[in-house]
């Protein structure tokens, strides 16, 4: 039995890895776009009908306006890397919807929704531009599909740890549950998103740029959003976001990146 649960983690991982299109890595994944877009569509309709979603004012409009250039720069960029074919089963919305949280997100499959709340941070077009690029590339780079496959090889390893010290004593066996829990939630899970964010700021600022805005506009964006979250905070090595002084570290290293490709691929007037 313990064999067996091993041999099917070993399988799991070496069947569930595939190349992402748009970062050229290999990660894991065990769910297709075929599989997952449908649920997210579903999920997606079903909050827009429980929320307040804000149509007609010029705040609607902008989320609209930058959405569409955001979505353009997405598909030039994947037919510049070869792969138009990758988002023919994308299905985009550009919602605004009135929440105070600051917050913004874009489901598997193009469903993007801004909340109210992050508007006096973007402050202006790039702003909003920086966060709808950011957002878009967790889709575009399948990340929701990645955590949804980590959290599923969690429960295989939690199985096979569980044969493996059954014959154990109970004190030992909460021993090895705890050092797997710890070790599956600091040492992978929070990490694994930290470089999902860090990927996702890599190819936004890619995005924005191709779409006709100054990436450097994005450092701004983020020292407001320093500002506002203050410098009191979680720890970043407990925190599923690199720190607001890492992420525009890295920033401003990868701008010159962004501007460039922006350049090869050709930028939208």
């Amino acid at each position: 039995m313990k064999k067996q649960l091993l041999l099917g983690l070993c399988a799991a991982l070496f069947v569930g890895c595939a190349t992402n299109p748009v970062t050229g890595k290999k990660n894991l994944n065990f769910v297709s776009n075929s599989e997952l877009f449908p649920s997210s569509f579903q999920q997606y309709s079903q909050f827009i009908s429980e929320n307040k979603v804000v149509t007609g004012t010029a705040d609607a409009k902008l989320v609209e306006k930058v959405g569409i250039k955001i979505k353009a720069a997405a598909e030039k960029y994947l037919t510049y890397l070869g792969q138009s074919q990758y988002l023919k089963d994308y299905r985009w919305e550009y919602k605004l919807v009135d929440n105070k949280e600051v917050n913004a997100w874009c489901m598997p499959g193009g469903k993007i929704v801004v909340y109210s709340g992050i508007l006096p941070v973007t402050q202006n077009e790039s702003g909003l531009a920086t966060v709808m690029g950011h957002e878009v590339s967790h889709a575009l780079a399948n990340h929701g599909a990645q955590r949804m496959s980590a959290a599923q090889l969690q429960q295989i390893g939690g199985a096979a740890l569980d044969a493996a010290t059954s014959g154990k004593s109970q004190s030992t066996r909460d021993i090895f549950a705890q050092a797997y829990g710890v070790g599956s939630q600091v040492g992978v899970m929070l990490p694994f998103s930290r470089s999902n964010e860090s990927e996702a700021d890599k190819i936004g600022l890619t995005l924005m740029a191709i779409a006709g805005y100054n990436p450097d506009d994005a450092i701004a964006f983020w020292s407001r959003m320093s500002a506002k979250s203050g410098a009191s905070g979680t720890p970043e090595f407990m925190s599923t976001h690199p720190s607001d002084a890492t992420r525009i570290a890295n920033l401003k290293a990868l701008i010159p990146e962004a501007k460039a490709t922006a350049l090869k691929v050709g930028v939208i007037k």
